[in-house]
């Protein structure tokens, strides 16, 4: 099955990103850290954005974090970083940001929540003041639905009138229904406030995956609005990334999505940069963007004859990983190459042919020899205790002649 065609979006210009119609889906992430705390959330922002984070979110909950939050960005700004930061504004954004202008000026996106921003005449009001302040710092703003805080009274009155019918729906229609509704009846007040359409992002985050795919679907057939897409609540491990990634492909493989976030409860002290790796992986694996070259490698099985593939096919990506700051320097177009590291005959000669370069080392009962393929040609066959270095010495002379080549050929 292809990849559907993007829907056609306006362009959403945040900050140097820009997003929505044929730009790239853009990879974005959210610290963890208090935001008071500037030396941590500056640390954390940091490792966020050198990992690939296009985008960072930060909490804005209180009068500290708003205070911190230009600091913060004037910080990463002298030390070179220029990603996008989005504030995330609950309850009393409309608050902070009037009472901390400077929070405003300094952000790139403002995010809010319709259904936990006010009550009745105080919803509408609170969600204009954050719109005009929006408009005068000439922002984009996210206008985020989540069912765990889904507005009760939209909530509430789709529930009655879904009663009256002969034919009521099931509670998660209505609450499909009433996510859509708050979206749409946000992002058009929105515009009614004076806020262009190409300043504004919509997302209905669910936490079960059939939920999200059903949620975004129908709100992608209702509306051209730029969407952010997330699995929220995915839990962690194994789980939250299986999760996740199963959603966001899913939507994805249909056009839906501009800009994605994998939403990990995080292992604790451990790195939060996990959810942009996740992110990375699965656009590459989709044929969405490229990051990184390739490494096909076998899960082994009784005819290989050591995990000495397994090794060398962790080395590689080792060496991947140390050598891409230079290379993507040096080698434009580096990152769609594609390296096999086979374990035995059966399928090693095959794959090593279909990679840009591959090798296939000798399982059990074979010749003691690992030939190598470039450009689907058998090129040598290497031996003895050196092979490692060997092949990454070939690869490294392949990526230069490559990489040159192909760049002679199509100049910029």
């Amino acid at each position: 099955m292809a990849l559907a065609k993007r829907r056609r979006t306006p362009t959403v210009k945040i900050g140097n990103v820009l997003m929505g119609s044929n730009n790239p889906i853009v990879i974005q992430s959210m610290t963890n850290t208090p935001t008071s705390d500037i030396r941590a959330t500056v640390k954390q922002i940091c490792e966020l954005m050198d990992a690939g984070s296009e985008m960072v979110r930060l909490t804005v909950n209180d009068d500290k974090a708003a205070e911190a939050t230009p600091r913060i960005i004037q910080i990463l700004r002298d030390k070179g970083y220029c990603a996008p930061i989005i504030g995330d504004f609950h309850f009393n954004g409309h608050l902070l940001l009037n009472n901390h202008p400077e929070c405003g000026r300094a952000l790139d996106k403002y995010r809010i929540n319709p259904g936990n921003i006010g009550k009745g005449a105080r919803h509408d009001e609170n969600f204009a003041q954050i719109i005009k302040i929006a408009i005068e710092h000439d922002k984009a703003v996210r206008i985020g639905v989540n069912w765990g805080s889904l507005d009760q009274e939209l909530f509430t009155n789709r529930m009655n009138q879904n009663a009256k019918l002969k034919k009521p729906k099931s509670f998660k229609e209505v609450t499909y229904n009433a996510m859509i509704q708050s979206a749409l009846d946000s992002a058009a007040l929105a515009m009614n406030f004076g806020l262009k359409k190409e300043k504004i992002v919509l997302s209905v985050k669910m936490s079960h995956l059939q939920d999200m795919v059903n949620v975004y679907s129908d709100l992608a057939a209702q509306c051209d609005y730029t969407l952010h897409l997330g699995l929220t609540e995915a839990g962690g491990g194994l789980q939250g990334v299986t999760a996740s990634t199963a959603a966001l492909a899913i939507l994805l493989q249909q056009g839906i999505g501009d800009t994605i976030r994998v939403s990990l409860t995080p292992q604790p002290h451990s790195s939060r940069t996990e959810e942009v790796e996740i992110c990375k992986n699965l656009l590459q694996s989709m044929g969405l963007r490229y990051f990184l070259p390739t490494v096909t490698s076998c899960p082994g099985c009784g005819r290989t004859k050591s995990d000495y593939f397994q090794e060398l096919a962790r080395d590689i990506q080792i060496y991947i990983h140390q050598n891409m700051p230079l290379w993507k320097e040096q080698y434009p177009g580096v990152e769609r190459l594609t390296i096999a590291v086979m374990g035995c005959v059966v399928n090693g000669p095959g794959e090593s042919r279909y990679a840009d370069i591959g090798i296939s080392l000798p399982g059990a009962f074979e010749n003691p020899s690992a030939p190598v393929y470039i450009d689907g040609k058998a090129s040598t066959s290497l031996k003895g205790n050196k092979i490692k270095e060997q092949f990454i010495t070939i690869l490294e002379d392949y990526i230069r002649r490559k990489c040159i080549q192909e760049g002679e050929s199509n100049p910029r």
